[in-house]
């Protein structure tokens, strides 16, 4: 009889599955009402025995959720659910998918793409002028150095729908286009130029159907690029 042991495989179970783990975690607590949003969480150590992680593990979450605008860090104070977060927020839905690009970018697309048909009807000559300084900003820069201009140039389009409504869900998008921003390996800040005129110029003759093809080639662009460069 043979007495040799079978062979098994089990998955493995790393640190990037177990951070993804516990940010769903502590995303519940907001879901399930257990939480409310400007309620200070539990401390680390309270954290990592409710949830019985490593403290690296808990850290690495709570800077995920973080960057997403989910909470925020105080010093001498503790860790906050963010106020703006609404009872079902786009925030947390973003939260939930960090770690899968392409729902991020389409996310970012979808949001974009409904802003700027809305921005070219009622965005001002002032905002127009801030837009096309960002441009010359990009045009000017070093290689790469424009990452701020870049969410500016955005920034401003998103504000100037001038929508009390979908305003709250910038601070979201402004999160997509930095995440989407730092999976790009090599800048183009000239074909960048070249899309941001585009746009400007269709926001500049107040052309919705206009604005709304230059962003989405803009955008369909990025997409491709860092998804190219994740496969």
């Amino acid at each position: 009889m043979d007495e040799s042991p079978k062979k098994i495989h089990v998955e493995s179970v790393n640190r990037n599955t177990l951070s993804k783990q516990v940010v769903k975690s502590i995303i519940q607590l907001l879901v399930s009402g257990q939480m409310k949003p400007g309620d200070k969480l539990p401390t680390e150590m309270e954290l990592m025995e409710k949830i019985s992680v490593s403290r690296p593990v808990l850290r690495e979450a709570l800077s995920s959720l973080e960057s997403l605008g989910v909470i925020s860090r105080k010093t001498r104070e503790g860790t906050f659910f963010n106020n703006k977060i609404s009872s079902h927020p786009f925030s947390i839905m973003l939260s939930l998918a960090h770690d899968n690009l392409q729902a991020i970018i389409e996310a970012r697309m979808a949001l974009e793409l409904g802003l700027i048909t809305i921005a070219a009807e009622k965005i001002s000559d002032e905002e127009l002028s801030r837009l096309k300084s960002t441009i010359d900003v990009i045009a000017n820069s070093n290689g790469s150095d424009y990452g701020e201009a870049d969410i500016e140039f955005h920034r401003i389009i998103a504000l100037s729908a001038n929508n009390q409504i979908v305003e709250g869900m910038v601070d979201s998008l402004i999160v997509t286009l930095v995440k989407t921003n730092s999976e790009i390996k090599v800048r183009e800040p000239e074909r960048t130029v070249q899309h941001h005129l585009a746009i400007y110029k269709a926001l500049e003759k107040r052309d919705p159907f206009e604005a709304f093809h230059q962003m989405y080639l803009h955008l369909d662009y990025v997409r491709q690029k860092v998804l190219k460069d994740h496969t």
